[in-house]
């Protein structure tokens, strides 16, 4: 097959450039093509005719979406339908990376994939908006939702709370929001295989249990041998501008319905910290 990647620069795009083997892939970063540019997006496109499309640029500043809902609009929603046209007009499938955040974040059991939208930030708005559009221009496109994406190559919440354990005594991270970690490399393979199984419809993607970040942050700096404490706090101390879900656990569901197994985000992590020390296999 031939895979076009929009986002490729992106901590998504990286791992899905990196673990895609096999196949044609075809790299574009906002560079090569501007997704609010229909006319960038259309040349492309048409130039590149893939089989598939993954995209995974977006603007993915939940706070700074709040200030900028114009730019978050623009690039996640109308980006996307862009994308969507060009795909339908080339005969292409596509692959449309969303977010937890398109949930209230009010339930206590896992997210199925038709439970309705109810976002809380500009961020879950454009993303759900996103998802309706996309679904409106090209009905049999795949949408893969995810959530806490970390990986290496560029700032995620596992890079951020190492370098801080590296010049820091003690840590207080959030104890009262829960959700599923999910390993770029892991959420990369996954599809892969999803577009070879010529998967329609929306799907939830993110490695297997959930943890509070808190219990992430424990994890990551006992794992990595560090001494510093990782004391639990609410979302009180550390007031942000966009409300955060307190609960966005997805149900592996619709992905088991596909035989694709996600390791644990405890395994995941595991790896990553190998990956960022340079050592280990992924």
């Amino acid at each position: 097959m031939k895979i076009a990647i929009f986002g490729a620069s992106g901590l998504l795009g990286k791992a899905l450039v990196r673990e895609w083997r096999g196949d044609e892939v075809v790299p574009f970063s906002s560079r090569d093509a501007d997704i609010r540019d229909v006319e960038a997006v259309r040349r492309v496109v048409d130039q590149s005719r893939p089989d598939w499309i993954i995209l995974s640029a977006a603007y993915t500043d939940v706070d700074g979406c709040e200030t900028n809902q114009e730019l978050a609009f623009s690039v996640n929603r109308d980006g996307a339908v862009n994308v969507a046209r060009a795909a339908r007009r080339a005969g292409s499938k596509l692959l449309f990376l969303s977010s937890d955040y398109v949930f209230d974040g009010k339930r206590s059991s896992p997210y199925e994939t038709g439970d309705a939208r109810n976002p809380q930030s500009v961020y879950g708005r454009s993303k759900a908006e996103a998802e309706l559009g996309l679904l409106d221009a090209l009905p049999e496109c795949c949408i893969a939702r995810t959530s806490w994406l970390f990986g290496a190559g560029g700032k995620c919440f596992p890079d951020t709370i190492m370098k801080l354990a590296a010049t820091r005594s003690a840590l207080d991270v959030v104890n009262d929001q829960r959700g599923s970690p999910t390993y770029t490399v892991d959420l990369a393979r996954a599809i892969v295989q999803l577009c070879r199984k010529k998967v329609a419809g929306i799907v939830h993607v993110t490695n297997r249990r959930d943890c509070t970040w808190f219990e992430f942050a424990r994890f990551l700096v006992q794992d990595a041998g560090s001494k510093t404490e990782v004391r639990p706090v609410s979302s009180e101390q550390f007031l942000r501008r966009a409300p955060r879900p307190a609960y966005s656990v997805l149900s592996p569901k619709s992905l088991d319905e596909f035989g694709i197994e996600m390791p644990s985000w405890q395994d995941a992590s595991r790896r990553y910290l190998q990956e960022r020390s340079g050592s280990g296999t992924l």
